[in-house]
């Protein structure tokens, strides 16, 4: 969420990189080269199967992610931000005057392939892709100097543009002396695995790491294996008071081994039935600014009657891990912290949920250890005892790790019951698959977690479910992002469209209300769609929230006016 209304640098124009494609010549080759008998792959970890080892990205923009991959059980998925195309290298080992084929799958974004420093003509060569839904080829050649003992193949992408992904990469030739990756063999048996934390619907397993291993499979029951990327994962939507058996493989591309022994672990009894959280089916989302930056300044007890769910913004970071606090600032005209308290029952007496919202733009807090994990629960539910509030927001937009912050999120739901109200609002990247971050928090903590509202703004192009790629700003791009998310796992309840509440509340993307009300129409009812339209109308989508309930009111509150009814009456 933006705290200050300041317009990203300017960036290179898409228009660019076709206009730079054809002056350079730059032709789609269709099929890879045909090697030759002592040709070898001189690329090392060419299929991301061990991390990013031997691979350089540019502004920490890449990733080894376990999907989408074309083959094996890694991929490189790069992301072009502001003035950074998300270039990643790789210096190869090269025989002097040598021809040698290079090759790589991709699928995405504008994807660019190549080499630098060849040693003849140019020194170097490539090639590129427009946007590419399904998996596909990039082939070039070059041949190396006299002199030539190293390469520089690159990947990258353009600038504003959506995630690529690379699979694959071989660059084949004589071998210069650096040789090739040895053939995988299987991974041995994991040892060590134990069960950890249980709730009423989860366990936490661990397990000691296997060499060669590049994910692992968890089984329960002797089936339903899961994938996971590290040494620990939780288990969840068990059912209570019930044992369940686990077993973990480790598996690399040479594929699965053997089943590990077997551990038992008896979820916990259901001690908490409650009500639920107060939300009603379909709800209105604002975010409160705790701070002055130019917009309406409002008391909790000013915001529009629309509003169901309202993010106080922001909680604070401590100086210990993990561990948030709230700071109440004078520039909101509150006398007292009391009277500050007074307006939170109020607005609850009233039925709405009241919730401290946590990072933002700016605010940043560590949640990666098992201390920090209990910190944030142990100082999230001191603060819903102080104030009242109903829950908390997850904002972090400066990365987050889902394996301790759903540990976190999980105490934090024992201590406060089935009441609480537990929110999220990650941005576009951060919910175009099931392997970020984002996405495996939510769906770690999908049965107690109430809606994720996703930022659809200060975003470039994305991605949809469908393959294609869709513009900031559009119904397209509400509804095709959001058909992700619930193909993905989440249920349609929760699933709400965050987007500014005027042209001054975000950097860009915000949209006319009707626009809104279309996507949700579209979602819900199949009525109002672009060119997207879902394959099945999901009536439960839980509504919209808009950044900031201050900014809607700089606006006369035309948002919410607008978009709160149009919630209210879905099916």
């Amino acid at each position: 969420m933006d705290r200050t209304t300041t317009r990203p640098h300017g960036r290179r124009w898409l228009g660019g990189a076709l206009a730079l494609a054809v002056g350079s010549g730059l032709v789609l080759v269709g099929g890879a080269g045909t090697a030759q008998a002592a040709d070898v792959n001189v690329a090392k970890n060419a299929g991301f199967e061990n991390g990013l080892a031997n691979w350089s990205c540019s502004a920490g923009s890449g990733a080894a992610v376990s999907s989408p991959v074309r083959t094996g059980a890694g991929a490189l998925r790069a992301t072009p931000a502001g003035l950074d195309n998300a270039k990643c290298v790789q210096t190869v080992t090269v025989k002097p005057n040598s021809t040698y084929t290079l090759s790589a799958w991709v699928q995405g974004g504008y994807a660019y392939l190549g080499a630098n420093n060849t040693g003849t003509g140019s020194g170097s060569v490539s090639t590129w892709t427009p946007d590419s839904a399904a998996w596909k080829q990039l082939t070039t050649t070059f041949t190396t100097g006299a002199s030539t003992t190293s390469v520089e193949i690159y990947t990258h992408g353009w600038y504003g543009t959506s995630p690529y992904s690379v699979d694959d990469v071989s660059v084949f030739g004589p071998d210069g002396g650096g040789g090739q990756d040895p053939d995988p063999v299987v991974p041995g048996t994991p040892a060590g695995l134990a069960a950890g934390t249980v709730t009423s619907s989860s366990v936490a397993l661990s397990w000691g790491a296997v060499s060669g291993a590049t994910g692992y499979k968890v089984y329960r029951d002797g089936g339903n294996p899961q994938t996971v990327s590290g040494t620990s994962t939780t288990v969840t939507g068990l059912t209570a008071d019930t044992a369940y058996q686990f077993q973990v493989a480790a598996t690399n591309s040479a594929g699965e081994s053997a089943k590990s022994a077997a551990v038992s672990a008896r979820t916990a009894k259901v001690t908490d039935p409650g009500p639920g959280p107060n939300v009603p089916k379909h709800a209105l989302t604002g975010y409160w600014q705790n701070f002055n930056n130019g917009a309406t300044v409002q008391k909790l007890r000013d915001v529009q009657a629309q509003y169901d769910i309202i993010a106080v913004s922001f909680a604070d970071a401590t100086a210990t891990p993990g561990q948030i606090t709230f700071n109440l600032d004078p520039a909101v005209g509150y006398a007292s912290v009391a009277d500050f308290k007074a307006d939170v029952a109020a607005k609850k007496a009233a039925g709405k949920s009241v919730i401290i919202s946590v990072g933002g733009e700016k605010g940043n807090v560590t949640i990666n250890s098992d201390a920090s994990a209990t910190a944030f629960a142990n100082s999230t539910y001191a603060l819903m005892q102080e104030y009242g509030f109903n829950g908390v927001d997850i904002d972090l937009e400066h990365g987050i790790n889902s394996t301790y912050l759903t540990k976190a999120l999980r105490q934090l739901s024992a201590k406060a019951g089935s009441s609480l109200v537990l929110t999220m609002a990650p941005q576009t990247i951060d919910m175009q698959n099931t392997g970020t971050e984002y996405f495996k928090t939510a769906l770690a903590v999908k049965d107690i977690l109430t809606v994720v509202n996703m930022q659809y703004y200060n975003s470039g192009s994305m991605l949809g479910c469908d393959g294609k790629v869709y513009s900031q700003g559009s119904v397209d791009f509400l509804t095709a992002l959001a058909c992700i998310q619930i193909q993905g796992g989440l249920a349609p309840s929760q699933i709400g469209l965050g987007v500014p509440a005027s042209t001054r509340g975000a950097g860009s993307g915000y949209v006319d209300p009707q626009i809104v009300k279309n996507a949700l129409d579209c979602l819900t009812r199949l009525t109002g769609c672009g060119t997207f339209k879902p394959a099945q109308a999901w009536p439960g989508v839980r509504g919209a929230m808009t950044w900031s309930t201050n900014w809607d009111a700089t606006a006369g509150n035309a948002w919410s006016n607008a978009v709160g009814p149009h919630v209210h009456n879905l099916p």
